[in-house]
Order: C-alpha cells, then structure tokens, then sequence
C-alpha cells in the first residue's frame, strides 16, 4: 500500500473514531485530520490526484460510512473559482478540512421561522484547516475555491447520510418589504462513487 493510501485511510479511520454519540468533540475530530494533513500535504494531494481533473466540475466522493452511530466522509473536488449556494446540511453535524487547494467560507446563522440570514463571519482553509458545525437547523454557509487555476480537495465528516439540504437564494426584495428574506430550494447530494483507500 502506498504511503497516499495510508493517509487516506488513517484520515476515514480517525473521522469513524471520533465520530461517535450525538453530539461528538468536533474540535479534537479537526484537530486529529489536520495533523495528519499537515505532516502529510503533499500526498493527500498527490494520492487523490484523479480527483484534480476541472473538467469534471464539483464532485462529492463516499470515502467511508457508518450506520449506528450515523456517520459519512466523503472528498469534494472544487473546480476553479467553483462556489456553492449558501446552503445548509439537512441538520447534521459536519466537520469540513482542506486537503489541497484553498476555500473561503462564509457562515451564516439561519432564523428557522423567516429563512432570515445573518452574516457571522468569513474563513479561509488551507491545508489541514478546518471548520466545524454543530447539529441542527441555524447554520448554513458558502463555499468557493479560491483558486482561478487549480483544483482545490475537501475532506467533508458529517453526523449520517447527507442525502438532502436545503440551498438559499435571496427572495425579491418589493418596497417596504423586510429585508434579508432567503428562500430555500431542497437539494439532492449526488455522490460520484466510492473511493479505496
């Protein structure tokens, strides 16, 4: 087994270890990838290299799954200048780590009641950096690839199967109307297959 394979699968195997009970510790989970990530950059690069190609467009890949408690990894590849919709994550917990590449993410608090969206704060992930969300239905944010030239890699841990979310886009705004109303669009995550490692 080559030493890319290792770090993949030492990244599923530390996402499956601590992704244990409701509420797990998603600070020490990021903390476990990014120092894998960090000692080993180049080869998560390098090992998921079919993964670097523009031409396929943002893609999702099931690294790893668990029934019982619920838990999902799986790798995103961005195309360059690729963003996302704000969106949210279906009310699961998630941890999101830079493998390869940079991503800016800008996270928002969501009003359940009105789809309202507050700004709360903009990130930037470079190798073995992470964010983290806890459960439930408030959080939601953008993604984009900061990269005009190169593919960027995510390692993505989420508290069960990421099947449906929901993406905001602004309402139109009439006069006198409140301000900052989002509509939500119920999404389905595709998955491109299942990579080995």
């Amino acid at each position: 087994m080559g030493k890319h394979s290792r770090t993949i699968k030492t990244l599923r195997e530390i996402a499956l270890e601590y992704g244990v009970g409701e509420q797990p510790d998603l600070a020490a989970m990021a903390r476990a990838l990014g120092s894998v990530i960090h000692k080993d950059t180049p080869v998560a690069g390098d090992g998921l290299s079919k993964l670097h190609h523009a031409k396929r467009g943002f893609q999702r890949w099931l690294l790893g799954e668990r029934n019982k408690p619920a838990i999902s990894v799986l790798i995103m590849s961005w195309p360059p200048n690729y963003y996302t919709p704000v969106h949210d994550h279906g009310g699961l917990w998630g941890v999101e780590v830079a493998l390869y590449g940079a991503l800016e993410v800008e996270s928002y608090e969501r009003e359940s009641a009105s789809n309202a969206l507050r700004f709360l704060r903009r990130d930037w992930l470079g190798p073995g950096d992470a964010t983290w969300f806890d459960a439930g239905d408030t959080h939601a944010h953008r993604c984009r690839n900061l990269s005009r030239h190169d593919t960027a890699l995510t390692l993505h841990v989420y508290g069960g199967q990421l099947a449906q979310y929901s993406a905001y886009e602004p309402a139109a705004q009439q006069p006198g109307e409140q301000a900052n109303q989002w509509l939500a669009q119920t999404q389905h995550a595709a998955i491109a297959g299942r990579l080995r490692g």
